[in-house]
């Protein structure tokens, strides 16, 4: 992606946090920062910017010397000037420099992933993040995550599709769980505790629309999937 499109889609994100949205889509907000948290270390340790990790800009450490147009650099700042907080204003340069630095100079992001593209889609879906009082977790609204250590990342599984119909298919009101037979065959459950304890039991389908369906109590010759590998089988049925 060029960098004056990367610019472009930052600018449209509305950064005011929308609520109603950040909650609706905080299925899918979830694993679009824990694949983010998982990619940037992937960086962080290929490039040596462990200290920097999670919220950074990388091209400091891939080409410290790499610089954007000027025009381009000040579209880029009057940009960060409109953003609270410093972990914002980091990503935001790291995703727009580091496309013009893929733009420029391709061989230097070969062979590692799409490092910004999975926090861009979060702020698409709902705005930006916060920290908690302690900044020990991270306040994506309507749920909060410990981001861990970096080491953590590392050789974990990616979650690898992120096109707009998985992300729609992780949303769901009330408290979500996944089920799925115990040998991982066969189709994806879900169970949605709404309101007054009411439970909704779906099927998806293949499609990647849930349908309603009947659950044996207490999901019963089921076992329990967890919401990043629900979305690594939501995937893999693209």
């Amino acid at each position: 992606m060029s960098a004056s499109r990367m610019l472009g889609r930052l600018r449209a994100v509305d950064w005011d946090m929308r609520w109603d949205l950040a909650f609706e889509r905080c299925g899918s907000r979830r694993v679009l920062m824990w694949e983010y948290l998982r990619r940037a270390a992937v960086w962080a340790n290929a490039c040596g910017a462990e200290e920097a990790w999670p919220f950074y800009d990388v091209t400091a450490y891939v080409d410290p010397g790499f610089g954007l147009p000027p025009a381009q650099a000040a579209e880029l700042e009057e940009l960060r000037r409109t953003l609270l907080g410093a972990e914002l204003r980091e990503t935001c340069a790291g995703a727009v420099r580091l496309a013009g630095l893929g733009e420029r100079t391709p061989q230097a992001v070969a062979g590692l992933p799409d490092l910004y593209e999975p926090l861009v889609l979060f702020y698409e879906r709902g705005g930006s993040f916060s920290r908690d009082c302690s900044g020990v977790f991270i306040d994506l609204v309507g749920v909060m995550c410990r981001p861990g250590k970096l080491a953590g990342y590392l050789g974990s599984r990616p979650v690898g599709v992120l096109d707009e119909a998985v992300l729609d298919a992780l949303e769901g009101e009330g408290r979500v769980t996944y089920h799925q037979d115990e040998y991982g065959q066969g189709p994806l459950f879900r169970s949605r505790v709404l309101g007054d304890g009411v439970r909704a039991g779906e099927v998806l389908r293949p499609d990647l629309r849930w349908e309603p369906v009947d659950l044996p109590a207490g999901t019963a010759g089921l076992a329990a999937v967890d919401h990043l590998e629900a979305a690594r089988r939501i995937g893999g049925m693209v």
